[in-house]
């Protein structure tokens, strides 16, 4: 037999499929950024004091553009390969929910509260009457890792989980994962940038409880980007995904779970817990409980067999106390034989149509039983105080007060 395919699969075919999965948007920044530092690295450019994030330059001379070209550059090659290995799993699933051009907009939407929390932090840092830190208002930062702490809160937020793994080694409560993460890279890396790092969980959590909703355009903002002219060389790409639906205000909802523990930095049933926010529909195990207010059996739709011989039962109980009523010299008059053969014809129709006696002909909520019909039932032998509740019960209804008075009856 001729070996598993996927099994003779080399290294470049798996690799190519692996690549054929990333959706467009999260392909789209790994290869941008990899080409920056590729060609950085042959042209020998290192002035990133250029094109860093930078507080003092941005306060004192505007320099806005540094708050996007910072997150494209990269120091290193582990610096890069780091940073992009964590954001094609982070960055495709988010981009599977939300759509390419929306996630476009959030990273851009993070990027820049990064660099006002960046800012703000920093001034006060820097203004402290106490003690001063001008350290932080002269701090150069490159890379993408301060976007990937605020889509890491994001993510754990949206998995639901209370517990994460860090590297395999222990687990951590999900809140209180970003900081881990922080605290660990804080040690075993003395060049990142904490204040970075940190600004990027603020945004992250920031973003998860809602306080950017305001600035989140609804789903016909993307779609009219999408149909435009400019892009519509992407969209046609197959791993484009286009934003069609999903939640209007374009954030993710967040949700609480059971107690349960995710390895590493993503949870595997990440769809199993989107599938948990939308409403479903329970079935109940337990069997219906007796109303003493409301006597009889309630049937369900399309037991027609139970119907049909709960019908037969009850009309020879039904035969049978019509005799006994004659027996014991009860007078019965042809109106009674009547109506009771009324009941027995409407009962076999209602079992043919696998319909029960309580959904029968739809009758006037005010209906109010009448003497007439109250007397047509003692006549049968039942009570008369069982007679009034259960006409009560039945809206008026003669053919359900007798299934009712017969299911009391067995």
């Amino acid at each position: 037999m001729r070996p598993n395919i996927v099994a003779e699969a080399g290294v470049p075919a798996r690799l190519n499929q692996w690549w054929g999965s990333v959706p467009f948007l999260t392909s789209s920044v790994v290869v941008v950024c990899g080409i920056i530092y590729l060609v950085c690295l042959l042209t020998g450019y290192d002035s990133f004091i250029e094109i860093c994030f930078l507080p003092s330059a941005i306060v004192s001379r505007f320099q806005v553009y540094r708050i996007y070209t910072s997150i494209l550059f990269h120091s290193s090659l582990l610096h890069v390969l780091f940073n992009m290995m964590a954001l094609v799993p982070l960055g495709s699933e988010m981009e599977r929910i939300m759509g390419s051009v929306r996630l476009l907009y959030v990273i851009l939407l993070l990027a820049t509260s990064n660099a006002i929390f960046h800012v703000l932090i920093a001034l006060l840092a820097a203004h402290n009457p106490i003690n001063s830190y001008e350290y932080f208002m002269n701090e150069c930062a490159i890379g993408f890792s301060g976007v990937l702490f605020s889509m890491i809160v994001i993510e754990t937020s949206l998995s639901g989980v209370q517990s994460r793994s860090v590297f395999g080694l222990f687990n951590v409560p999900a809140k209180w994962y970003a900081f881990i993460l922080l605290v660990v890279f804080q040690l075993l890396m003395s060049n990142v940038s904490l204040l970075g790092h940190l600004c990027g969980i603020l945004s992250g959590f920031a973003y998860t409880y809602g306080l950017f909703n305001f600035l989140l355009p609804g789903t016909s903002f993307y779609s009219a980007i999408e149909t435009s002219s400019l892009l519509s060389s992407c969209v046609r790409r197959p791993k484009f995904i286009v934003c069609t639906g999903g939640n209007s205000s374009g954030y993710i909802p967040t949700q609480s779970s059971e107690n349960s523990t995710s390895s590493g930095f993503f949870s595997g049933n990440l769809w199993g817990n989107l599938s948990s926010v939308m409403p479903q529909r329970e079935v109940s195990t337990q069997q219906p409980v007796q109303d003493y207010r409301f006597p009889g059996r309630g049937r369900t739709l399309g037991s027609g067999q139970g119907q049909q011989a709960s019908a037969v039962s009850s009309d020879s109980n039904l035969q049978a106390r019509l005799l006994d009523n004659n027996n014991l010299g009860h007078p019965l008059d042809l109106s009674t034989l009547g109506t009771a053969q009324q009941i027995s014809d409407g009962r076999q129709a209602g079992s043919n149509n696998v319909a029960t006696a309580a959904v029968g002909v739809p009758q006037d909520q005010g209906a109010v039983a009448s003497d007439e019909e109250i007397k047509k039932l003692v006549s049968m032998g039942f009570d008369r105080t069982q007679v009034e509740v259960a006409l009560a019960a039945a809206d008026g209804d003669l053919n359900v007060a007798v299934e009712i008075l017969m299911s009391q009856q067995s």
